[in-house]
């Protein structure tokens, strides 16, 4: 199993689309394709969208097969885990995905401000002890950080099993006067949501949770 590891590990590191960034880096000068993703990677205009916690990007993948108007960035720490949607990227020759493999509280090290138009928090771990608020992806402080490198108006989407952590995460839009545009705590069960993409699609864990009977959370917002 750890050959196996390392192996996808040196894989990965030699992917054209598979970045890393690293603690020293994101103190220093940040990922050298900050604010440059359009021009020298992807080499289009076409609106950044990140999932966040991207697992082996099924996600990623998912979504940059249903939009190839759009560029797509899968972005998770452990590198084992994002090798699976970046072979399928590398052997589909999928134009339109990359994948980072960092820590997202560096994530304003890797992209400039107005750079993404929309974030994916697809089955986060929702840090349920009250000690760990701060590690919760959908706290203020992440919002802040999401604000700095997204477009007036930039959308983020959370989909998660963990109904208290639906809930906290529509406090805070609350409290924030961020603009809801959709919530419900049972996706597949809710007639008003239609998008193809939040129902098609479906990472690991939630096949797992619905396969287990757990209700499905989503959630749309606005960051103004």
């Amino acid at each position: 199993m750890a050959k196996n590891k390392q192996k996808k590990f040196r894989e990965v590191d030699s992917f054209d689309n598979c970045f890393f960034l690293s603690f020293e880096e994101s103190r220093e000068n940040g990922l050298t394709l900050k604010g440059k993703w359009h021009t020298q990677f992807f080499r289009n205009n076409n609106p950044i969208v990140l999932e966040l916690g991207c697992g082996k990007g099924e996600y990623t993948i998912g979504l940059a097969k249903r939009f190839p108007d759009k560029n797509f960035i899968g972005i998770d720490i452990k590198g084992n885990r994002i090798w699976t949607g970046a072979k399928i990227a590398v052997d589909e020759k999928m134009n339109n995905v990359a994948f980072l493999r960092t820590r997202i509280d560096f994530i304003e090290a890797c992209f400039a401000a107005n750079e993404v138009s929309e974030i994916w928090i697809t089955f986060p771990d929702p840090q349920p002890q009250k000690t760990r608020v701060r590690k919760r992806l959908t706290n203020m402080m992440f919002i802040n950080r999401y604000k700095n490198l997204m477009v007036k108006g930039g959308i983020i989407n959370l989909k998660t099993d963990s109904e208290p952590f639906y809930d906290f995460s529509r406090e805070v839009i609350q409290e924030n006067k961020l603009i809801e545009v959709d919530a419900t705590n049972d996706l597949y069960a809710d007639p008003t949501i239609r998008d193809e993409a939040l129902t098609n699609i479906k990472t690991y864990y939630e096949k797992l949770f619905s396969e287990k009977g757990f209700k499905i959370c989503y959630l749309k917002y606005k960051i103004e």
